[in-house]
């Protein structure tokens, strides 16, 4: 990389980790921040071309300090940030913002209110027919066309966003930066609004980071999401297997709801209150020599109601939602002691009166992992 100025030079990274053929656009490695406390602590994480990765984890994780950093608004105290395989932040180089390349959609997405949304798309880009080419294509992208002369007030807020997502890509950034683009939107307009926005990212075959706190935005938007907890990255891969096989229960329970029930695990299978359940291939404790005495992971979804061949448990709570339904149950067989249980229902289906009795079953395999 061509030397910024006598300050500020970028060298190739020397002995990167082995990627996909894609080749990685943003490599972090041993990453630490302090500030009171340590934020970050020794992450790593790698981004592959044209991938769009969600960074999740809870308020005070690490999110923000990470997206800050690879964007150059902070200096990490040790590790380093390679962009296209050329360092960004290590010992001896800091790469200024404005020079790293990397496009920003905050939460709020910050328009410049005197200027028209064609003109804030526009803003990064040389003056000339070809940017007003690319305006074009860029409001045509997140469906505004036709919209170039309004003024950011005379927008609704996820208007306001998609203009945010289409001034960042404008420049056509090696890197998109999302902080949790989409959390002072209503939960319907959010729905859309990120489904529009995963298209718009793919179609221009961006690399993205988005980081946000929501499990559905992670898991719908994303081609591999990262779980972040206590300043490191302690899972990643793509949605449905870190769903279906977090790496430990704190992940589980990260990505939605989680119910852990008592198991014994014998050749394959466990001993439940819902009765013997198949154990999932690649589950943690699944691998022969581990000890017998495990917890089982469910999620409600795999819970099924009137099953002939199911478990009797008694319903003690339903709360109904229009799309889908949650019923809370308590096994009724000696021993069982209270566990509580939910089960998710869809549709129309027949909703049981609280005290009611049904016969409950497991669908699909299930995840196990050492009960100490």
């Amino acid at each position: 990389m061509v030397p910024l100025d006598e300050h500020v030079r970028s060298y190739p990274v020397t002995d990167p980790k082995p990627a996909t053929e894609q080749g990685l656009a943003l490599q972090v490695r041993g990453l630490h921040r302090s500030y009171d406390a340590p934020v970050l602590r020794g992450l790593d994480l790698d981004v592959c071309q044209s991938d769009l990765v969600a960074v999740l984890g809870p308020s005070g994780c690490g999110k923000t300090t990470l997206l800050r950093t690879v964007a150059g608004f902070d200096h990490a105290d040790a590790g380093t940030v390679a962009l296209g395989g050329s360092f960004v932040d290590a010992p001896r180089v800091f790469v200024q913002p404005e020079h790293r390349k990397v496009g920003i959609v905050a939460q709020t997405g910050a328009l410049f209110p005197h200027l028209s949304v064609a003109r804030n798309i526009g803003y990064g880009l040389d003056r000339g027919r070809a940017s007003h080419r690319r305006v074009d294509e860029l409001l045509e992208l997140v469906g505004l066309g036709g919209l170039g002369r309004r003024m950011p007030h005379e927008l609704s807020g996820g208007q306001q966003q998609r203009v945010a997502v289409a001034r960042a890509l404008a420049p056509r950034p090696r890197l998109l930066l999302l902080d949790e683009p989409f959390a002072a939107l209503d939960s319907t307009l959010r729905s859309s609004l990120r489904a529009d926005v995963r298209d718009a990212i793919h179609a221009e075959g961006a690399t993205a980071v988005l980081v946000t706190h929501d499990q559905d935005e992670a898991l719908s938007m994303a081609d591999q999401v990262a779980i972040l907890q206590d300043g490191q990255v302690v899972q990643m891969a793509p949605p449905r297997q870190i769903y279906e096989e977090p790496v430990d229960l704190n992940v589980a329970r990260s990505l939605g709801e989680a119910m852990v029930l008592p198991g014994r695990l014998t050749e394959g299978r466990v001993s439940t209150a819902l009765g013997w359940l198949e154990v999932g291939h690649r589950s943690p404790a699944a691998a022969p020599g581990q000890p017998p005495d495990v917890l089982v992971l469910l999620r409600p979804e795999q819970l099924e109601l009137d099953v002939a061949s199911g478990v009797k448990c008694k319903v003690v709570s339903t709360a109904y939602f229009g799309h889908d339904g949650l019923i809370g149950l308590i096994p009724a067989a000696a021993g069982a002691g209270g566990l509580g249980l939910a089960a998710r229902i869809m549709g129309p289906s027949r909703v049981p009166a609280v005290g009611e009795h049904v016969q409950v079953g497991v669908r699909g395999s299930v995840a196990v992992y050492p009960s100490a």
